[in-house]
Formats: C-alpha cells, sequence, structure tokens
C-alpha cells in the first residue's frame, strides 16, 4: 500500500469518526433504578436530556432515597452509553481492518 492511499484512508477514517460523534451526540440512552420509578434519558455524550420521577418515591421525609434513586439512574444510563459508544467505534473501526481495542489519535 502506498503512502498516498494509506493517507487518503486515514483521512477518511478520521471523518468517519468526528460524524459518530456527532451522532452519538444525538443517540438517546435510558437508565432506570427502583424497578424503572426513576428513569433518566440521556445522550451518549452524557447530556441529560429528560428526568421522570414516579410520584410514589417522592417523600419529603426521605430525600436520600430518591437521591440514591436518582443517581443510580443516571449511573444506569452512563453505563449504557458507555457501551453504546464502545460499540459503534468497534463497527467503525471494523470497516477499516483495526482490531477491536486498538486507540486511536483522534
Amino acid at each position: 500500500m502506498n503512502i498516498q492511499k494509506m493517507m487518503q484512508q486515514a483521512q477518511a477514517m478520521q471523518t468517519k469518526m468526528q460524524e459518530l460523534q456527532e451522532r452519538l451526540g444525538e443517540m438517546e440512552v435510558q437508565g432506570m433504578s427502583g424497578g424503572g420509578m426513576v428513569q433518566v434519558v440521556m445522550t451518549c455524550k452524557g447530556e441529560v436530556r429528560k428526568l421522570t420521577i414516579n410520584p410514589e418515591v417522592i417523600n419529603p421525609d426521605d430525600r436520600e432515597t430518591l437521591e440514591d434513586l436518582v443517581m443510580a439512574a443516571i449511573n444506569a444510563a452512563r453505563a449504557v452509553a458507555d457501551n453504546t459508544m464502545t460499540e459503534e467505534t468497534q463497527k467503525l473501526m471494523g470497516q477499516f481492518g483495526i482490531p477491536g481495542g486498538a486507540k486511536l489519535p483522534f
């Protein structure tokens, strides 16, 4: 493979990675806690778009439980987002013949 072709492939990969980053910024995932009593929708980039709390878990005398449920739902959504980002990146890398787990400079 000549240098020019390698450079073209690297540029194409960089463009595809930028497109993927944009898609991940819009792609939404959901996390739940308390058996669905608290739900969080966020983008794969971590922007929380929606928080839904079932009124049954709102107890002014037990604020800590609600706080824990919200944090658990956010963390669950973040885990889904991280997994989605990894899967999408590996798919893209596979298109360019790069094995999963390889680190890219961009």
